[in-house]
């Protein structure tokens, strides 16, 4: 499967919504990733090609040994919001006005898509989101007036990264009349891995959370039932069957089958649909592998 037929089957903004740990996050990386290597086959976006990729993948950020200098406090007219153009990404920049990544997660400090924005930047992607473009203020719950931006330009595809269930999701509501026209399509990223959405009941009630927190319909179902990469083909299967009862109970659509690229092989997921989506584990930190 390639994105474009994602695209083809969604709206111009893409929200990508989920429970905490269903890989929402990984899944907008690496669709962000897929759609970059196809709409400039020159850019350097990994993991499209069946290999894994994981955290070394990325280049590592300098962390600092002690505290902030002076150099990284954002100084008085900054948070007075004050942004000199030189803050604001180039909408018009190369990919940039094609593709964006949006990261509406400010609950959850963990695994953030803008968290690789080097990576996404490199590959021509325009990342939007943190209010603060320096590394220890990642887990301030601010957002930049910039991501308006690509959301306002029509001729930008964004995907939208949400927070983690529907307090997460509630950030959504700050930006609503982005999302209220014919435009965006809402996805629900399952994992039938994860407690909370084992069973019909469960990803059900996550679902009707969502959608009541920020008063959009979910569209699309996104099957991602994985175990990192202690994911089998019998993961993903089993993930298939219950997002097909969602499906089949709530009227929504199942958008694609996500498998961990380098872990499972395709060739073994032959008996679903053509709709398989590869990830690449861009999210997962090496260091908790070992």
């Amino acid at each position: 499967m390639t994105s474009e037929r994602v695209f083809s089957q969604t709206g111009r903004k893409i929200i990508v919504t989920g429970h905490y740990g269903s890989g929402k996050t990984e899944f907008a990386v690496s669709l962000a990733m897929l759609m970059a290597a196809e709409l400039n086959p020159a850019a350097e976006a990994r993991g499209v090609s069946g290999r894994e990729v994981s955290n070394s993948d990325v280049p590592d950020k300098e962390v600092p040994n002690s505290g902030v200098s002076n150099s990284d406090v954002p100084d008085k007219e900054v948070l007075n919001s004050r942004v000199s153009n030189s803050d604001v990404p180039d909408i018009n920049a190369k990919g940039a006005g094609r593709l964006a990544i949006v990261d509406l997660d400010v609950v959850n400090p963990y695994f953030r898509s803008r968290e690789r924005r080097e990576i996404l930047e490199n590959a021509g992607i325009g990342v939007y989101g943190s209010f603060y473009n320096y590394e220890v203020t990642a887990e301030m719950p601010a957002l930049g007036a910039t991501v308006r931006a690509p959301l306002e330009d029509v001729k930008c595809r964004v995907i939208v990264d949400a927070g983690g269930n529907d307090s997460g999701a509630l950030a959504l509501n700050q930006f609503i009349k982005y999302f209220t026209g014919g435009d965006t399509s809402v996805l629900a990223v399952v994992n039938a891995n994860r407690p909370d959405t084992s069973s019909l009941e469960g990803a059900l009630e996550h679902i009707t959370a969502i959608e009541s927190a920020t008063g959009l319909t979910v569209d699309f179902i996104v099957n991602n039932c994985h175990l990192l990469r202690e994911t089998t083909p019998g993961d993903i299967i089993k993930g298939r069957a219950l997002c097909e009862s969602v499906c089949a109970r709530t009227g929504k659509t199942l958008l694609c089958d996500c498998y961990p690229a380098g872990v499972v092989d395709p060739e073994d997921l032959s008996g679903l649909s053509g709709n398989l989506m590869p990830l690449g584990l861009y999210m997962r930190p090496t260091w908790l592998d070992r």
